[in-house]
């Protein structure tokens, strides 16, 4: 498992952008597990939406790709780069993620040549999947 401190040892992100508070599992450069503790305090719940806070399923997809990089970023080889986003394929959101919610974020690479790559990723809340998306990556 980790934590905050480790997790911002691996990837650059940082408050309010950083969105895991923990890794539960990791094979690194295979697969990682994380959780994200959605609070109200959150900064886009200020605008989406003020009457109904949601999560936006972007910022899912972005969490879950913090996870996906996470793996890849713990290889040795890739110590100290970044991951970005190539693409978001099949991108499907399936429940509301509100306050109070803990999101459950798991990626599998599933592919990898040189510094690209895809993962299958999936986000549940109370074992439900909340989105599901195949998130091409490069390390650069």
């Amino acid at each position: 498992m980790l934590n905050i401190k480790e997790i911002m040892d691996i990837i650059p992100h940082r408050h309010p952008f950083l969105l895991i508070d923990r890794i539960e599992e990791l094979e690194p450069g295979k697969r990682a597990v994380g959780t994200k503790c959605v609070t109200y305090n959150e900064p886009f719940f200020q605008g989406h939406f003020p009457a109904e806070p949601v999560m936006p399923g972007v910022l899912i997809i972005e969490a879950l790709a913090q996870v996906g990089t996470v793996a890849m970023l713990s290889i040795p080889e890739n110590k100290g780069k970044i991951g970005f986003f190539g693409a978001i394929n099949s991108a499907k959101f399936k429940k509301k993620v509100v306050p109070g919610d803990v999101l459950t974020l798991e990626v599998e690479i599933i592919k990898q040549k040189g510094p690209m790559g895809v993962g299958s990723a999936k986000a549940y809340v109370d074992g439900k999947v909340a989105a599901v998306a195949e998130l091409t990556f490069a390390i650069g």
